[in-house]
């Protein structure tokens, strides 16, 4: 079985929608990431920090996924990542509302002895230089390591998330992320432009659009499937990275065909994620569920063109 390695925040998140609003629940990209991945048949584990305000259950939630959880550090009189958010109506805009980074702020990742050699790596959201560490600790070359950021770090890290753009075979960010990083409002020059700077793939998310998915000339565009009913998109990025790289490790073969699949099953779980606040929708989500809606995303998108005489 191959290993999957997922770097990332395990956190507290507070949401609020037009559809209702949430105390502190269970949050942060890699618990997306994890939750996500365990739909495919790999060996995971998530590399993170927690204070010991975070409940046992939470941890015992991933661990019954089948996620290693040794490389999540508990610190002793730590608080743990918080995260507070207000979505507009169309849900595609939000405010921060608050961030508390406590334990985050110190954070050194430390990869588990067993996941150094691990298959695929998914860098979740975090400061390039945290990225760049668990690479530094790893003992061989991945067979694909896909790396997730956003704009913050564009704003204030942008030559550390270079040199980590350098190590990297696949870049997922948004559409506006791509036109920031790359200097271009076309996704396809930003995509070349992005090329050069490291990742042989490029994925750009465009939220309820779908994504394409860049490699030099071949180019690849999944709708993402048209839902009744959107709760909290929160986390959908990161349930689509899971799904994107938990597929992959499974297949253990990178090549373009593949990722295209890989498009498609992380768009897929990606879908569920919304339906419901927080990870609730993940947390319940079974087999039967995940490929009724793939059978959904296969008829959205397959059909026989016949040219005009």
């Amino acid at each position: 079985m191959n290993k999957l390695l997922i770097v990332g925040t395990v956190a507290f998140d507070a949401i609020e929608t037009p559809f209702g609003k949430t105390d502190k629940i269970l949050g942060g990209a890699a618990t997306y990431i994890g939750l996500s991945a365990a739909h495919f048949n790999v060996k995971s584990a998530i590399v993170s920090v927690v204070g010991n305000d975070f409940p046992q259950e939470y941890l015992s939630l991933l661990a019954n996924k089948n996620i290693d959880i040794s490389g999540i550090e508990v610190v002793k009189d730590g608080k743990t990542f918080f995260w507070s958010g207000l979505y507009h109506n169309d849900l595609n805009s939000r405010d921060t509302l608050d961030t508390q980074l406590n334990v985050l702020a110190d954070f050194n990742p430390v990869v588990p002895e067993n996941f150094k050699d691990a298959d695929v790596i998914m860098l979740g959201n975090l400061h390039p230089n945290i990225q760049i560490s668990v690479l530094d600790q790893l003992t061989a070359q991945p067979k694909l390591v896909v790396l997730d950021t956003m704009n913050f770090w564009m704003d204030c890290a942008l030559d550390e998330l270079k040199q980590v753009l350098k190590r990297v075979d696949v870049l997922t960010i948004n559409d506006e992320e791509a036109r920031q990083l790359s200097g271009e409002y076309s996704l396809v020059k930003a995509a070349e432009i992005i090329h050069t700077m490291g990742p042989k793939y490029v994925v750009i998310k465009k939220g309820e659009h779908g994504a394409l998915l860049f490699n030099n000339t071949q180019v690849f565009f999944a709708p993402a499937l048209p839902l009744k009913e959107v709760f909290d998109p929160t986390g959908a990025g990161d349930t689509f990275a899971g799904g994107f790289s938990g597929y992959l490790a499974q297949q253990g073969n990178i090549t373009f065909h593949n990722m295209k699949n890989a498009i498609i099953h992380g768009s897929n779980l990606a879908s569920f994620c919304v339906e419901k606040f927080g990870t609730e929708r993940m947390e319940q989500l079974n087999k039967e569920e995940v490929n009724n809606r793939l059978q959904q995303f296969k008829m959205l998108t397959q059909f026989n063109i016949e040219l005009a005489e």
